[in-house]
C-alpha cells in the first residue's frame, strides 16, 4: 500500500518564479487573515527559476511620448497576430502599475537617468525605448526583494518539493489540489486545496541548447495536459538569437541579452559579413528574435557559421569601458569562459528559451479545469508566435498578479474536495515503478536522445520530414521511458527526479513536434522550409493540443481580432526565401 500524508491547504500555488510568487502576494494581500496559501517550488523560493534570470529588463509605459496602444500593437505585431488580444493588453496595461509597486512598496531599485527618472533601453522589435532595467541583472534585483517582502509573511514555502499531478475529488468538478513529494525526504503528500495555481515554467530543457534553469522541465504544462486541459500554438518555441557557445559545458545557451544588441552590437557570420542585411536590411540586429535567430540558423547550416558552429556578436565598436559599464553581468559571463566581450566577438547561437505556447486561459489565468489556475510560462496566448525581449517578466509579475486576485476572490465558494485514494495510490505506483525494477533503460542517456531529436527535428528550421522522423523518435521514447530503472530510496534521489522530468518533457515535446507538423506555413517562431512564407488566408489560426480518446488531438481555430486586425498596421517583414540565404547544402 503506498504511503502518503494527507493534508488541505486554501490555496496552493505551485511553482515560485515570478508568476508563483506575485501570485502569492496579491492572494495574500486579498484575502482574510488566517487563509492558507502553500507555495510548492522544486528548488528554492525566490532562487530558482526563470524570472531570477532575467538579465535584460522589463517593458513598461512609463514615458509621456510613449503609450499604452502603441505598446500594445508592438506586441501584437510581434507576436504576428496569433495573441490572445484581450491576455496581451492585460499585460501592457498592467505593467506600469506592477513597476510602481516593485519601486514604492517592495523597495526595488531601477536604473535611473541624470535627471533621476527610470532609464528604459532599446529592445528589438519595440517602437519607442521602454525597458527599464537593473543593469543587465534585473531579474536578480526583483526576485530577492519579493522573496523578501513574502518571507515576512504567514506564507508556508515547501522547498525542494515536486508537484508530481494535478489531483481531482470523487465528485469529478475539478481541480483539487496535487499529490507532492518531498524530494529530501523521499515523503508523499496529497494537498487538497480549494484553488490550485501551475506556475512552473515550460520546458525550453527539451532542446540541447537551452538558456533555461534545469529544473524547468515543463512539469506544468504536463500536469495539466495529464488532466484534460486545452493547449495552444505549443509550436511556438523561441529561441534566443544569442545564446553563448562554451564548449560542453552547462554555460553553452546561457544568454547574451538583447539590450547589447539594442545598444548597437553587430552579428558577424564565420566570412566576417553583418548577415542580416540579407534577412532584414532595415531592422537589422534590432529585428525581433524570430528573425535573428533563424537567420543565424541559416547562416550556420550554409556553412558560413563559425568554427563552433556558431556566429560572431561584435560589441567592441561601443568601446570596453562602455560595455563593462551597462552589461557587467554578460561581460563577467563570457570572461568565465574564456571569452571577453568587452574587448572581442564572442561566439553566440540561436538557444531553446521561452515557449509561447502553453495553456489556454483567459486574463484572470483560469484554464477550462475548474478551480485550476495557470500564469507565466505554463500558459500561452499572450505572446502569439513571438514574445518580444523584456515582455516575459511582464508576462510573469502582471499573470501572476491576475491569478493571486482571481483565488483570492473566489476560493471562499469553494469547498476543498474529498481527493480520491485510489487515484493517488494509482500515481505513486506509477511514479516509484522505475525504482522496483533491477535493470533497464539509463535515463539520462534518454534524455540527451530526446534534446538531440527536439534540436535536429524540432528545432529553428522545421520540415515534414524531419517533424515526421522527430514524432516517430518521441513515441519511442515514451515506451523506453517506461523500461527505466532506477537505484537508491526515494530519499533525495536525482536520478529518479531526473525519470519524473523527462516523462513531463516527453509529453511537452510531442505538442511541440505534433503542433509543428500540423500548421503548415512559416510565422514568428516557427520556421517551416517547405512552407517558407506566412499563410494569412489559412493559417491566421491557433493550433490546438488536447488529450483524446487514442492520443494526442491537433486542431485550429480562427484567431479572434478582438481589437487590432493585421490590415490596420505595418508588419515586419519576414525572412526571405532565396537561394542566397536559403542554408539547405
Amino acid at each position: 500500500m503506498a504511503a502518503y500524508e494527507e493534508r488541505e491547504t486554501d490555496i496552493l500555488i505551485v511553482g515560485a518564479g515570478g508568476a508563483g510568487m506575485f501570485a502569492a502576494l496579491y492572494a495574500d494581500d486579498n484575502t482574510p487573515e488566517g487563509t492558507d496559501i502553500t507555495v510548492v517550488v522544486k528548488k528554492l523560493a525566490g532562487k530558482s527559476g526563470c524570472t531570477r534570470m532575467v538579465q535584460g529588463g522589463y517593458n513598461a509605459v512609463l514615458h509621456p511620448e510613449d503609450s499604452i496602444d502603441r505598446h500594445y500593437e508592438d506586441t501584437i505585431k510581434g507576436g504576428k497576430f496569433l495573441n490572445d488580444q484581450e491576455i496581451a493588453r492585460e499585460l501592457v496595461e498592467g505593467a506600469p502599475k506592477i513597476i510602481h509597486k516593485l519601486e514604492n512598496e517592495l523597495g526595488v531599485f531601477f536604473d535611473r537617468d541624470e535627471d533621476g527618472h527610470i532609464h528604459q533601453k532599446p529592445f528589438a522589435g519595440q517602437s519607442f525605448d521602454r525597458t527599464v532595467h537593473k543593469g543587465d541583472l534585473t531579474g536578480i534585483e526583483i526576485m530577492t526583494k519579493l522573496r523578501d517582502e513574502l518571507l515576512t509573511r504567514d506564507i508556508e514555502f515547501l522547498e525542494e518539493t515536486r508537484a508530481i499531478d494535478i489531483l481531482t475529488d470523487e465528485s469529478g468538478a475539478g481541480a483539487a489540489g496535487s499529490l507532492l513529494l518531498d524530494m529530501r525526504k523521499g515523503e508523499f503528500t496529497a494537498m487538497a486545496s480549494r484553488m490550485t495555481l501551475l506556475a512552473t515554467g515550460a520546458g525550453a530543457t527539451m532542446y540541447n541548447i537551452s538558456t533555461p534553469a534545469l529544473e524547468k522541465s515543463a512539469d506544468g504544462q504536463a500536469m495539466a495536459y495529464r488532466r484534460g486541459a486545452r493547449f495552444q500554438d505549443m509550436e511556438m518555441m523561441q529561441f534566443h538569437p544569442t545564446g553563448l557557445l562554451a564548449g560542453d559545458t552547462k554555460l553553452t545557451g546561457g544568454v547574451i541579452e538583447e539590450g547589447i544588441r539594442g545598444e548597437g552590437a553587430h552579428l558577424y557570420n564565420g566570412e566576417d559579413e553583418r548577415f542580416l542585411r540579407e534577412y532584414a536590411p532595415e531592422t537589422m540586429e534590432r529585428s525581433c528574435r524570430d528573425v535573428v535567430s533563424i537567420a543565424s540558423y541559416k547562416e550556420i547550416m550554409a556553412g558560413r557559421g563559425t568554427e563552433n558552429g556558431g556566429v560572431w556578436l561584435d560589441a567592441t565598436h561601443l568601446g570596453a569601458d562602455v560595455v563593462e559599464e551597462k552589461f557587467p553581468g554578460m561581460t563577467e559571463r563570457t570572461r568565465n569562459v574564456g571569452q571577453d566581450l568587452s574587448n572581442t566577438r564572442v561566439e553566440v547561437s540561436p538557444t531553446s528559451h521561452y515557449h509561447m505556447g502553453g495553456a489556454v486561459i483567459d486574463e484572470q489565468c483560469h484554464s477550462d479545469i475548474p478551480r485550476l489556475f495557470v500564469a507565466g510560462e505554463d500558459a500561452g496566448g499572450a505572446h502569439g508566435a513571438n514574445r518580444l525581449g523584456g515582455n516575459g517578466v511582464v508576462d510573469s509579475t502582471v499573470l501572476g498578479k491576475c491569478a493571486g486576485e482571481a483565488m483570492a476572490e473566489e476560493f471562499h465558494d469553494h469547498e476543498i474536495g474529498d481527493i480520491s485514494h485510489s487515484q493517488v495510490t494509482g500515481i505513486i505506483d506509477r511514479v516509484t515503478a522505475p525504482l522496483e525494477r533491477e535493470e533497464g533503460e539509463d535515463i539520462y542517456d534518454l534524455r540527451e536522445d530526446l534534446e538531440t531529436t527536439m534540436w535536429e527535428c524540432v528545432g529553428v528550421v522545421r520540415e515534414e520530414s524531419d517533424l515526421k522522423e522527430g514524432i516517430d523518435r518521441i513515441e519511442s521514447y515514451k515506451e523506453r521511458l517506461e523500461r527505466v530503472s532506477v537505484e537508491g530510496s526515494k530519499r533525495y534521489n536525482l536520478t529518479w527526479n531526473e525519470v519524473m522530468d523527462v516523462r513531463n518533457l516527453i509529453v511537452a515535446a510531442e505538442m511541440v513536434a505534433r503542433s509543428a507538423l500540423f500548421r503548415e506555413e512559416s510565422r514568428g517562431a516557427h520556421y517551416r522550409n517547405d512552407f517558407p512564407e506566412p499563410d494569412d488566408e489559412n493559417w491566421l489560426a491557433n493550433v490546438y493540443v488536447q488529450q483524446g480518446d487514442d492520443g494526442m488531438e491537433t486542431t485550429r481555430e480562427d484567431v479572434r481580432f478582438t481589437r487590432i486586425h493585421p490590415s490596420e498596421v505595418e508588419v515586419e517583414p519576414t525572412i526571405p526565401n532565396t537561394d542566397a540565404v536559403q542554408g539547405d547544402d
